[in-house]
């Protein structure tokens, strides 16, 4: 009994689910934010509206990079849940190491995008309404928002790295 206990809090099955949570927060804030500065622009000039969608476009592929982190540490995690359950003595057994490496994976993946999310968002709300007034200002905000993207792809990449 004490054996699925273990199973059930080790850091391998609970790091997926930490780290979509914080990938979705800030996929979420990047939304909304963008979204709020999208909708006072669209008062301005409402021609505008589809041109400014890129920051929400941008916010929601940070969920992206986070389902395919999970899905790759889910997959490591569940064949060693059946060797466990089958009671197959392995040499390559699930370790703490392994169990704080891919932990660790899901963290770093997810609170950069957490950051990144957050960074759209501000990016996003401002560039947009700018972008209302002065039409000039679109190429600096799609500049920001790459940065900030790419912050997330360097959690996404560490993530990678880590989950080996």
């Amino acid at each position: 009994m004490l054996e699925w206990l273990s199973l059930l809090v080790s850091p391998v099955l609970t790091s997926p689910y930490f780290q979509f949570f914080t990938l979705d927060l800030g996929a979420a804030y990047g939304t909304a934010k963008a979204g709020i500065g999208i909708a006072s622009m669209g008062v301005l000039k409402p021609d505008l509206i589809m041109k400014s969608i890129v920051p929400i476009v941008m916010a929601g592929i940070l969920g992206i990079y986070g389902l395919i982190i999970a899905v790759i540490l889910l997959q490591k995690s569940m064949s060693y849940l059946y060797i466990n359950t089958l009671i197959v003595e392995s040499k390559d057994s699930y370790s703490a190491d392994k169990g704080y490496k891919h932990f660790a994976a899901g963290c770093c993946c997810g609170f950069s995008a957490l950051a990144a999310g957050f960074a759209i968002g501000v990016v996003g709300d401002a560039g947009v309404r700018a972008n209302a007034i002065e039409p000039k200002m679109f190429v600096g905000m799609i500049l920001v928002l790459i940065f900030a993207e790419a912050l997330g792809l360097y959690g996404l990449i560490v993530a990678i790295i880590l989950s080996q």
